[in-house]
């Protein structure tokens, strides 16, 4: 498994995307495809469902490299014996969590990711030593319908602000693809662009592609980042 530093391409097995096809076939092709990562995401499944998924999906991202990536369920990840787990800000800091080791252990059974869709929610984030964080989404996306675009300017600020691995998510497609990177983006989560793509290996192919391809190096800090936000960065 790659570190996640030199991990780039974070793909998902989606239950909510699967259309009748099998997991084991789905994964098969994201790993054909390069994906670095794989999350499991399965709202409406109960816990001994999505624990069997995970059980049929680990040998197959074990094989390629790949990480396994349960959302939402770290007892889960600890138990399938999971590269990481990855929480929203609610079901991490509304749970009464405060460190990262309150949910991996520590040492750590497996590392963790948080979502974030501010800088304020990143800087408290960052305080909890996650390996890694979520930003967006960037873009709308049916699969958050209700969540609010951080746009680009908060792609920008992760690029000059956050040194641990960070990952844009939401509405990347292969179209805006470039102006993602070109905000400073390194690393991206897609979904459906991927999931919903005639040919799963393909897509993920041009993603990865694009992501490896040489490009303009990020922006240089804007007069407009949030000054009063510095402060706390420094003490993180």
């Amino acid at each position: 498994m790659k570190a996640l530093s030199d991990c780039r391409l974070y793909t998902f097995i989606d239950t909510a995307y699967l259309a009748g096809r099998p997991v084991e076939s789905l994964a098969e092709q994201l790993c054909q495809g390069g994906a670095d990562l794989l999350q499991l995401r399965a709202k409406e499944l109960t816990s001994e469902q999505i624990q069997e998924l995970a059980e049929r999906l680990l040998p197959i991202t074990n094989q390629a490299g790949v990480g396994l990536v349960v959302n939402d369920h770290p007892e889960i990840a600890r138990r399938v014996g999971a590269f990481a787990c990855h929480l929203g800000q609610e079901d991490f800091f509304d749970g009464g969590y405060g460190q990262r080791s309150e949910v991996t252990g520590e040492p750590p059974s497996f590392q963790l990711g948080l979502s974030t869709h501010a800088p304020e929610q990143a800087l408290r984030a960052l305080a909890a030593r996650p390996d890694y964080i979520a930003i967006g989404p960037v873009f709308a996306t049916a699969t958050k319908p209700t969540a609010t675009p951080v746009t680009l300017e908060y792609v920008r600020w992760a690029a000059q602000h956050v040194s641990i691995p960070w990952f844009a998510i939401g509405g990347i497609t292969l179209q805006n693809l470039s102006r993602v990177l070109e905000a400073g983006a390194e690393r991206i989560c897609v979904v459906s662009a991927i999931l919903q793509a005639p040919d799963v290996a393909m897509a993920c192919r041009q993603f990865k592609e694009r992501l490896l391809a040489p490009r303009r190096a990020p922006p240089p800090p804007s007069s407009t980042s949030n000054p009063p936000l510095l402060p706390l960065l420094n003490q993180i």
